[in-house]
C-alpha cells in the first residue's frame, strides 16, 4: 500500500510555525546565498497532491510570487463556499470528516499526500493520520506565536530515520510514525 500522508514543514527552536502577529519572516533568518530548498523540491516530487486548510490557502494565494504547486491541491474549509475563479483548475475544496476527506482524495488516485499548515496538521495528528514527519529547524526563539503542535487524546510514537543539516545552522529530522502490528493468532477457538 502507498497510501502516506507527510508533512514537510519549519519551525523555530520552541515549536512555532508563525509569530505572534502570524509572520514568517523569521524563516528567513538564516542567510542562504545559493538558496538551498533544503531538500522540498526532492520531498515535493514525491507527493501526488496537497491537503491544507483555509488558513494557508488564504496565506498561499496572498504570496507575491505565482502559484507555487504543479499538484492539485484540496483545501478544507467550512467557511469557504467555494475556491476563487483565479484558482479553480489548481485547488479543490473538500468537506467532510477527515476519514471521509481522505477517501474521496484517495480515491481520485492520490495517495502521497502533503499535509500542510498547522490546525490542518494538528487534525491529522489528533486523528493518527500522520505518516511521516520531516520538520526543519531555524535556531530562533519565536516566544509564542502559531504552534506546530498541540493536545493528543494519546501520545503518537515516531521513529527517526534520518537527520540532516543545512547552513551550518539548520536542522532537519525525518521521523516516520511507529505503528503497532498486531498479530492474529487462530488458537483454535472460534
Amino acid at each position: 500500500m502507498n497510501k502516506r500522508n507527510s508533512v514537510f514543514i519549519a519551525t523555530s527552536i520552541d515549536g512555532y510555525i508563525a509569530d505572534k502577529n502570524g509572520g514568517i519572516d523569521w524563516l528567513n533568518s538564516v542567510p542562504n546565498p545559493n538558496n538551498d530548498d533544503m531538500g522540498y523540491v526532492e520531498f515535493i516530487s514525491g507527493i501526488d497532491a496537497l491537503v491544507m486548510g483555509r488558513t494557508t490557502f488564504e496565506t498561499v494565494m496572498g504570496f507575491d510570487v505565482s502559484w507555487p504547486y504543479n499538484k492539485p491541491v484540496f483545501v478544507l474549509s467550512n467557511k469557504l463556499k467555494e475556491i476563487p475563479e483565479s484558482h479553480k483548475d489548481k485547488a479543490f475544496l473538500v468537506k467532510g470528516t477527515l476519514l471521509e476527506i481522505l477517501e474521496q482524495i484517495n480515491g481520485k488516485g492520490y495517495e502521497r499526500l502533503y499535509i500542510d499548515g498547522g490546525t490542518t496538521i494538528r487534525n491529522f495528528l489528533k486523528a493518527d493520520l500522520i505518516d511521516e514527519m520531516i520538520l526543519t529547524t531555524i535556531p530562533i526563539l519565536l516566544g509564542g506565536g502559531s504552534s506546530l503542535f498541540g493536545e493528543l487524546p494519546n501520545e503518537l510514537k515516531f521513529e527517526l530515520i534520518g537527520t540532516k543539516t543545512f547552513l551550518n545552522q539548520i536542522s532537519q529530522r525525518h521521523y516516520k510514525r511507529k505503528k503497532i502490528k498486531i498479530r492474529h493468532h487462530n488458537n483454535g477457538y472460534k
